[in-house]
């Protein structure tokens, strides 16, 4: 029996999918900050109250783990004072997910569980950025939101909605199918000189 085009394609999708899972996680990374051009940033300027960051990250999931940002404004101890969450992921319950891997399945572009418990992060990278900076940035992320409509695991997933945020940034990004783990470590890598 001849594969028509339309199976071929699902064919290609489930192999995606299927060979983006297929490495392990390493234990959490170190975290590391810069500022926007890739620089290392030291202690004292990571303190200013009122700086804007953005930060990439990865936690762990049962399944291959999730890639989102969180973006805000730090204190004066350098800790957050205020934070949001952007990332891509089904809505719904596990049988949303599970479909997701082979149709486009309706999304969430916010917070998911598990995004903000410490104990889950398994990689991050904080950039401290400007106001005008970050207000390009927050932007970008709104304009991103509104239009992603729905996750599919091999073509629109976390890796890709946190891609474009960073290419956005004037960033170079990996391949979207990596885990997230290694999403984020090699985002980082290719942008700093860390």
């Amino acid at each position: 029996m001849p594969l028509t085009k339309s199976s071929l394609s699902l064919l290609v999708l489930v192999a995606l999918a299927t060979t983006s899972c297929q490495t392990e996680d390493k234990p959490p990374q170190p975290r590391f900050v810069s500022d926007a051009t890739g620089g290392s940033v030291g202690t004292a300027s990571q303190k200013r109250e009122g700086q804007y960051f953005i930060e990439f990250r990865s936690r762990y999931a049962l399944s291959y783990g999730h890639t989102y940002v969180v973006f805000g404004r730090l204190n004066k101890a350098g800790g957050v004072a205020t934070q949001e969450v952007a990332g891509l992921a089904p809505s719904g319950n596990v049988d949303a997910y599970v479909l997701g891997h082979f149709v486009p399945v309706p999304a969430t572009t916010g917070v998911t569980d598990g995004d903000l418990e410490e104990e889950y992060r398994s990689a991050s990278w904080r950039v401290l950025l400007t106001q005008a900076e970050y207000n390009k940035v927050v932007a970008s992320i709104r304009q991103l939101q509104a239009k992603s409509k729905v996750w599919q695991a091999s073509v629109s997933n976390c890796n890709n909605f946190v891609g474009e945020i960073a290419a956005s940034m004037g960033y170079k990004t990996p391949s979207i199918w990596l885990r997230p783990q290694q999403f984020v470590t090699k985002l980082r890598e290719m942008n700093t000189a860390a």
